[in-house]
């Protein structure tokens, strides 16, 4: 087995986990990046001398990567310095409506009463157990599991555990569960952000997702030095292990002989030969036949319609005036439900949107917050039609107007010192071909949604994929999961043979 050769596509946080995993057992693994870094979406965006966050900014489950590292004889905190959030997320309505959350359920539920009500407080205490209820019930049959299906979810429960199934929700939608919760309008946009965590709306996407409160509830952690040292960490640890990385090299076809998997051949035209690929682009490009005819039937095109949604960001150097920024913020709208009927729907900028802002310098709960300018991300959701729309610049100004003009309403204003950095879905679709700028993968909607991704093992013999656009899904900690079951699927199939 020491002798097979695998060439794995794209350093992604999947395909990192996989180098890893395939090398420590002795496989002979090269990786293969188109851009001169690895992380795929956990990356920095450079403009002159300053690096801004476009992707994601937190690490939840650090577990999952303490296991990968122990794995492979090293301590993942070595690695890796974390700083664990207090405060999960200011949230912001108007001038004199702001609400924290923190990881401490009692002093959430404290600051939501203060906020909303007894009545509210008691429910979140509710619904933190409840969240706690669902991750317990899906971590190993669904997040871990090699290729969950309705079945082997749904038929764990009896006749006699219908009331289980019930009480996770499996069959609600996000929205309307968690009116049994919250009836307050604003308590439940708020938890309904958790959809947006997998490129999704509230009123589509399953209930289950509540289960990312829990998540949380266990630790939310910057890291020191950036996001993208996370993926630095693995390549370093990889390369330790013998995995040959080959940046600056884009893939240009999958090489089918036989029926099975023969190789990766390089835009530069060089041929490399392989007894296994590990796919780790968006999931889509395969059915789009980016790597090739040959290849093309190993998974379902993924319709435009399926897609999670995109986003436009504003990456700017700015000094925050009138409102004190964590290093998670969101501001509201008061209409929440036109968001996504403009994104799903209408398949435009959302007129009022809701804002993210990461506070990118604010990571370390115990150090001072800047004094002077500082680095923001600035986040709202858009249709993922980057492959065939060109949002116009005078909708990315009327849309950045009326941002500022809800983050003014709220107290903050932001003085620039330099022009912002823009990147909308087609920066997206440029850099995830085939993903119209869907920064999730599929979306999330409706209760089969999540059994749609694609496994690690696709139709054709020797081609595995991995990363956040298949099972488990989207978010830092799943992408490497997802490379954890495709190693550990080629391994099998290996062994078989």
């Amino acid at each position: 087995m020491g002798k097979k050769r695998v060439v794995i596509i794209g350093a992604g946080m999947g395909g990192l986990t996989a180098a890893l995993k395939l090398a420590v057992q002795g496989l002979n693994v090269t990786l293969v990046e188109r851009g001169t870094h690895c992380g795929g979406k956990l990356r920095e965006q450079h403009s002159g001398e300053r690096s801004y966050y476009t992707g994601p900014t937190v690490l939840t489950m650090p577990w999952v990567f303490e296991k990968i590292f122990a794995e492979a004889g090293a301590a993942f905190r070595d690695h890796v310095v974390l700083h664990r959030a207090v405060v999960l997320a200011r949230h912001a309505w108007g001038p004199d409506q702001r609400l924290d959350l923190y990881t401490d359920h009692e002093r959430s539920a404290q600051a939501i009463g203060e906020f909303a009500g007894a009545a509210e407080a008691a429910g979140f205490l509710r619904f933190a157990q409840h969240a706690k209820r669902v991750f317990s019930a899906l971590e190993g049959p669904f997040m871990l599991s090699p290729r969950p299906t309705p079945i082997s979810i749904f038929g764990r429960f009896g006749v006699s555990d219908l009331g289980e199934l019930m009480q996770i929700k499996a069959l609600t939608t996000l929205w309307s569960a968690l009116g049994g919760f919250f009836k307050d309008q604003r308590l439940r946009q708020l938890f309904g952000r958790y959809a947006t965590y997998v490129g999704s709306s509230p009123y589509l996407s399953p209930a289950t997702l509540m289960l990312i409160a829990d998540v949380e509830s266990r630790g939310v952690h910057a890291i020191e030095g950036g996001i993208h040292r996370l993926p630095e960490a693995l390549a370093v640890l990889g390369a330790q292990h013998g995995v040959t990385f080959r940046y600056r090299e884009p893939a240009a076809e999958i090489v089918v002989r036989g029926g099975r998997v023969a190789g990766v051949r390089l835009a530069s035209g060089e041929h490399l030969d392989a007894d296994v690929v590990v796919f780790n682009g968006d999931a889509a490009a395969i059915g789009a036949g980016l790597m090739g005819r040959q290849v093309s039937r190993a998974i379902p095109p993924v319709a435009a319609g399926k897609r999670s949604h995109s986003v436009v960001t504003w990456n700017l150097v700015a000094k925050p005036q009138g409102f004190p920024l964590q290093y998670h913020n969101v501001f509201f709208p008061p209409d929440y439900a036109q968001e996504f009927h403009a994104v799903f729907d209408e398949l435009r900028l959302p007129s009022d949107p809701t804002v993210y802002i990461c506070a990118q310098d604010r990571g370390n709960p115990d150090a001072a917050a800047p004094q002077g300018p500082e680095r923001l991300l600035l986040v709202v959701n858009a249709p993922a039609r980057g492959d065939t729309q060109t949002i116009a610049d005078s909708d990315i100004r009327r849309c950045e107007a009326r941002v500022f003009g809800l983050l003014e309403h709220c107290g903050l204003t932001l003085e620039q010192t330099c022009e912002a950095v823009i990147t909308t879905p087609a920066h997206f679709e440029r850099s995830y071909p085939a993903s119209g700028g869907a920064v999730f993968g599929r979306a999330s909607h409706g209760w089969r949604a999540s059994f749609d991704r694609p496994g690690a093992k696709t139709r054709i013999p020797g081609l595995y994929l991995a990363g956040g656009t298949v099972h488990p899904g989207a978010g830092i900690p799943m992408a490497a999961i997802s490379g954890g079951i495709a190693a550990a699927t080629v391994l099998a199939d290996l062994a078989g043979h």
